[in-house]
């Protein structure tokens, strides 16, 4: 049983973007509509325009963001870009300089706006391709990717009405969240939370929405439920994504094969996925000769100049054997594109002094053949 696993991966079907696959998996809901309320307590809008699946995180983390989007003022073009929406009938057609014009006036509400500014222009640009994207606007002619080399291009939208449905409902007043840490809180509020309901919950959210679950005690109310109920979890799961459970001493993966494999995985078949690879073969092999200890939470600390010296002995013993762009990248953008990779896969996390190493990072290893030849990258034959 597979079914829900559309509903992951999209934001939303819309039944005019894919009706087969809207159709398919509406007559399939009642194969796990049971697993998705009481299990990981999420919330499935079955409309006749779109389905969703409100899969809202046991704890926010850095890599859940729109991946489209590359600065906050994106975000915040969005939200106005949905007020702008919510006030226009469902099927109504408008002008994209009138859209401008409006988030405009409200941007200059919290910041200046230049829109001969090549990066605010392509703000604007990613926020409407997103829109376009996920079918909240339909566009009847033009292309708001010309936006980016110059204003003055016309386009002319329709409002699809998806935008009303776009943002979760919450039941406290959001005017009291000062940051995101304020949304967990206030929605914990008055619950019981190392227990019962929500606790079942934010262990099956973990599982299914993260790269891994790390606890740091032994005491962790989440790992004793999981080590406790662990052959119904691990049913429950492989019933819905297939799969199978991996619980070490601070940590829990769920990992799939690859029959069942979905979405974004690792490794995938990429250079630097590939590259994280041979890192993790390296931070086991400096573990197991003693030259790095770890904690008693299984993470390994050292300092940012030492994580910056285990790329570069990385590149200089594998580089022939990599891609071009990877050979010739020069240790500081490399050791960059790795530590925000291994951020997204929850593998390190990082502070002013120190990079912390998390058990996912060496939970895979790779290695090259034997027969590679350092020197020259090639195989004997």
């Amino acid at each position: 049983m597979r079914e829900m696993i559309p509903l992951i991966e999209n934001y939303w079907i819309c039944r005019d973007q894919d009706r087969e696959l809207y159709n398919k998996v509406k007559r399939e809901i009642p194969k796990f509509q049971k697993f998705a309320r009481e299990q990981l307590g999420w919330k499935l809008l079955s409309h006749e325009q779109f389905l969703k699946l409100e899969k809202i995180p046991a704890h926010a983390e850095s890599f859940m963001g729109i991946q489209e989007f590359q600065e906050i003022r994106d975000y915040v073009i969005l939200c106005i870009v949905l007020m702008f929406l919510e006030d226009k009938e469902e099927q109504e057609q408008f002008l994209l300089s009138e859209l401008i014009d409006y988030v405009g006036m409200q941007l200059r509400k919290w910041m200046e706006v230049d829109w001969n500014s090549f990066s605010q222009r392509k703000s604007l640009v990613r926020v409407l391709q997103y829109g376009e994207n996920l079918g909240m606007l339909r566009v009847y002619e033009g292309n708001s990717q010309l936006l980016s080399q110059e204003m003055g291009q016309e386009v002319l939208y329709e409002n699809t009405g998806l935008s009303r449905y776009f943002a979760s409902s919450f039941p406290f007043d959001l005017k009291e969240c000062g940051s995101w840490e304020d949304f967990e809180k206030e929605r914990l509020e008055d619950q019981e939370t190392d227990r019962g309901r929500y606790r079942i919950h934010r262990v099956y959210r973990r599982l299914t929405a993260c790269p891994a679950m790390y606890w740091e005690t032994v005491e962790d109310a989440d790992s004793l439920y999981l080590k406790n109920q662990r052959q119904w979890v691990e049913k429950n799961m492989k019933e819905h994504f297939g799969g199978r459970l991996d619980i070490h001493k601070n940590a829990a993966f769920w990992v799939l094969e690859d029959e069942d494999s979905y979405g974004k995985f690792h490794p995938r078949d990429a250079q630097l996925p590939e590259v994280i690879l041979l890192l993790g073969g390296m931070i086991r092999g400096k573990v197991e000769t003693g030259n790095w200890k770890r904690e008693m939470d299984e993470t390994i600390r050292i300092p940012r100049e030492e994580f910056m010296v285990l790329v570069a002995e990385c590149q200089n013993q594998w580089k022939n054997a990599w891609s071009k762009e990877y050979r010739e990248m020069d240790g500081e953008r490399l050791a960059a594109a790795i530590k925000r990779y291994m951020k997204d896969w929850m593998m390190i996390e990082e502070t002013k002094e120190e990079i912390i190493i998390l058990p996912a990072a060496a939970k895979q290893e790779g290695f090259y053949p034997d027969d590679y030849t350092e020197n020259t990258g090639e195989k004997k034959s």
